[in-house]
């Protein structure tokens, strides 16, 4: 399998899922410029990342490529606990980071650029962080007694631990989120991690 990414994109989730489930893969990095060429939109016309290849087979968008991988190596365990419940529940925080708190972050990554207008671009910043910042309350809440987002470790953390460092880059106030923060020592603290993290020049 290759994995195209981008350097602290959220493909870095799916970089570290693929170095916790510990088979044969290649990252392959990518740079904004480089999504934009004929070659990597033939992968994805969006020219987006990440994407990943499985021999001829070509996947896109990030949920489905976390869900693909767990459904994949159920003995990684990244999954849920193997019963519907479980499942729902990865799913449940999965879709809480990749539809609600990443689309957050657009009016602090340019998406109001359009407006042409400084003081409504910074009004629209000030929403997103206020917003953002109730999300992570409620991820902190969750994390109250866990050690993992959904209980145990699964895809949903590595997607977490993403928009957590976007938040720390782009002023959020995560002051007094307790929960979260163990959470992201844990997580950075994990060997492969570590090591995804040192590929991505990010470390």
């Amino acid at each position: 399998m290759k994995l195209y990414y981008s350097q602290g994109a959220c493909s870095l989730a799916d970089h570290i899922v693929l170095e916790w489930i510990g088979k044969p893969y290649e990252a392959i990095r990518v740079s904004r410029d480089e999504r934009k060429t004929p070659g990597f939109l033939k992968l994805n016309p969006a020219g987006a990342v990440p994407v990943l290849q499985d021999g001829d087979w070509v996947l896109t968008q990030n949920a489905a490529i976390l869900n693909f991988l767990a459904d994949s190596f159920p003995e990684a365990g990244l999954g849920g606990d193997g019963t519907p419940k479980g499942r729902a529940e990865v799913n449940r925080w999965l879709a809480f980071v990749n539809s609600d708190m990443h689309p957050a972050f657009k009016p602090l990554f340019g998406t109001i650029a359009w407006l042409e207008d400084d003081a409504a671009i910074e009004k629209g910043k000030g929403v997103a962080r206020k917003t953002l910042r109730g999300m992570f309350e409620r991820a902190d809440a969750q994390l109250a007694g866990n050690d993992w987002i959904a209980g145990s470790r699964s895809i949903a953390d590595p997607y977490l631990y993403v928009v957590t460092r976007w938040a720390k880059a782009n002023d959020i106030d995560l002051s007094g989120l307790d929960n979260l923060a163990r959470f992201v020592e844990r997580i950075e603290s994990d060997a492969a991690v570590r090591k995804v993290l040192g590929e991505e020049g990010l470390a």
